[in-house]
């Protein structure tokens, strides 16, 4: 007799009831849909008015499609469903002059910032040896100097206001861990991972609390084919992708949750942490 169960995989959190952001402003980088879109939906319910930022165009270095002021829109939509403002800019985080125009302009509209969300990312796969120099710069171009722009014009914002306020960086797994085939991926949440550390040392004095949240795969749509392409490969590697838990992948609704926790008060004493929702895989 076999002692298999199945377990029905739990359900994807609700709507909050809790309403821990109301009138805070809320700073979320690549807003246009995904983990993005999931997070400015989850603090508008509880309350918050929403600076959404995202770069909607396609990018060349991966293989699956970029954002559309059309998605963007859709953010703001679901924002005002709940009844907050919502701010959207068509902005480059790599760009620092736009990103910081873009978010001097949401602080401006919506009075104020008290939560920082630098999300925008993006990957594409090969061996460490393999990947060329436009995908190497194009990866970090996007997740670790768009997450430093994104701290560095948001941190002076906060300490001015004396009224304290919490970072959260989209780091990954990868951030934590030497996933093969994602060498400048790897390397790029790394340094994510990094500079929220020091900057939670730099700012808790401020009541600036900073810390990092760690996916494994969420189910966004966007995929990275060469990835699972080379894992088929070679199966050995794959398994160094596995988790605990049954599931295949977290929900973009998962992180924001976990962020919402990571922003709010009932996380007042937590800072420089590494979190992650990963379905156990950094548990292996």
């Amino acid at each position: 007799m076999s002692d298999a169960v199945t377990v029905p995989e739990a359900p994807i959190p609700d709507a909050p009831v809790a309403r821990r952001f109301v009138d805070k402003v809320v700073l979320i980088t690549g807003a246009a849909r995904g983990q993005g879109r999931a997070e400015a939906v989850r603090f508008a319910a509880e309350g918050a008015d929403i600076i959404a930022i995202d770069i909607c165009r396609d990018l060349p270095t991966v293989q699956y499609p970029g954002a559309t002021p059309e998605d963007l829109e859709e953010t703001a939509r679901l924002v005002e469903k709940h009844g907050r403002r919502a701010v959207t800019h068509i902005a480059d985080v790599s760009d620092f002059s736009a990103l910081q125009a873009a978010i001097t302009d949401g602080v401006q509209q919506l009075g104020g910032l008290d939560v920082v969300i630098a999300n925008a990312g993006m990957t594409s796969a090969a061996l460490s040896w393999d990947i060329d120099l436009d995908h190497w710069h194009a990866t970090i171009d996007n997740n670790l100097n768009g997450a430093f722009y994104t701290a560095k014009i948001t941190v002076p914002i906060l300490i001015e206001q004396a009224r304290g306020g919490a970072i959260i960086f989209t780091s990954s797994v990868a951030g934590l861990r030497g996933l093969p085939l994602l060498g400048d991926y790897v390397a790029a949440k790394h340094g994510v991972t990094g500079l929220a550390k020091t900057l939670a040392n730099e700012l808790g004095k401020y009541r600036i609390r900073v810390n990092t949240v760690h996916p494994h795969g969420v189910a966004t749509g966007l995929t990275v084919p060469e990835l699972h392409g080379k894992m088929a490969e070679r199966p050995e590697l794959g398994l160094l992708f596995m988790g605990s838990l049954p599931d295949q992948t977290s929900q973009s609704e998962d992180l924001a949750a976990a962020v919402a926790w990571l922003a709010s008060n009932e996380a007042r004493h937590v800072t420089g942490i590494q979190l992650p929702v990963d379905l156990g895989r950094t548990n292996r």
